[in-house]
């Protein structure tokens, strides 16, 4: 770097590690909220900043780089994610784009063995009958769910959250995995995953795993076409994006019996809304997109996303860089 320190503008109150690595070799500004920088505010302060560390709510577009202008050199978001960064408008005014692959897989996929496990055990029914004095004498009918053991576990996505959540999962004896991929993973063979085509992947799996990134050909890809070939018990689980499915279909396939139940981790919108039809069902746990929180795995993230835009700053090889074509 120059003796005069690039400013970076950091657009949320993120874990200490990354502001504090920034701080060493940079001017740095910050949002300091748990809300997102409203859009105005976003665009008035990026204005002559060099990096900008951002999250998945911020739309990095060339609205906002022509904002910045022409001495914004890198974008890092701490995310592993990055479909809100427009990478055209990135690769026309050459600024590198850095994310957060790998710090957060183990995170992730302890969140989707959870979703899994609560759905198919209906842990969110039984709750609700300790709480609202549902529970009666032992029944041996009542509240049993689809266990693991034996099951066929598809993946639809074998990238690093795919692998480490079957790797997660072949303890509990899990019969056979599947994953459906426009690539062959050769770690498959760490779980003994099967390569199929997605529409036998759909047919003959108990549990449907989405761990895709959410790409034009991705967008909406879990629809009523999807639903109808999987299983009438099969279960759904989504911690990829929210954009990966078609909500209203999805509504309309647990609610008609055509699959068994779904755990989401990410919607659309984000938040969602409190009325929405899919918070009415009982076989349906949605959480608050919060797979990757754990205090490690966050602060990990803060601290890539820091050394990422370090990296470009200084002419170095990011640690984790976008591949823009």
């Amino acid at each position: 770097m120059s003796s005069v320190k690039p400013s970076v503008y950091v657009t949320r109150r993120v874990p200490l590690p990354g502001k504090e690595i920034l701080a060493t070799e940079c001017n740095v500004t910050q949002w300091d909220q748990d809300d997102p920088v409203p859009r105005d505010e976003l665009l008035r302060q990026v204005k002559g900043k060099d990096g900008i560390f951002c999250l998945l709510t911020e739309k990095i577009d060339e609205e906002l780089i022509l904002a910045a202008g022409p001495q914004l050199k890198v974008v890092g978001t701490m995310s592993v994610g990055y479909d809100h960064v427009d990478l055209a408008a990135c690769k026309k005014h050459n600024i590198k784009v850095g994310f957060t692959p790998g710090v957060l897989t183990n995170a992730v996929a302890e969140l989707t063995v959870a979703l899994l496990l609560t759905t198919s055990r209906r842990l969110k029914e039984a709750m609700a009958e300790v709480v609202n004095g549902g529970w009666g004498t032992w029944k041996p009918l009542w509240l049993c769910g689809q266990g693991l053991d034996g099951a066929t576990v598809g993946i639809v996505g074998l990238g690093r959250i795919g692998l480490t959540v079957g790797k997660c999962l072949k303890p509990f004896a899990v019969q056979k995995f599947l994953y459906s991929d426009a690539f062959e993973n050769p770690g498959a063979a760490e779980i003994d995953a099967q390569r199929v085509p997605l529409d036998e992947l759909l047919a003959n799996s108990d549990f449907v795993l989405a761990c895709c990134a959410l790409t034009p050909e991705t967008r909406e890809m879990f629809n009523k076409d999807v639903f109808k070939k999987m299983k009438k018990n099969a279960i759904f689980i989504n911690t990829s994006r929210g954009g990966v499915v078609q909500q209203d279909d999805l509504y309309d396939a647990l609610k008609s019996g055509e699959i068994g139940a779904a755990g989401l981790d990410v919607t659309v919108p984000e938040p969602l809304p409190t009325n929405s039809p899919l918070l009415t069902l009982n076989n349906c746990v949605i959480l608050p997109h919060i797979a990757s929180a754990t205090d490690k795995s966050r602060s990990s993230m803060s601290e890539l996303t820091a050394r990422n835009i370090l990296a470009a700053l200084n002419g170095e090889k990011m640690p984790t860089q976008v591949r823009i074509d």
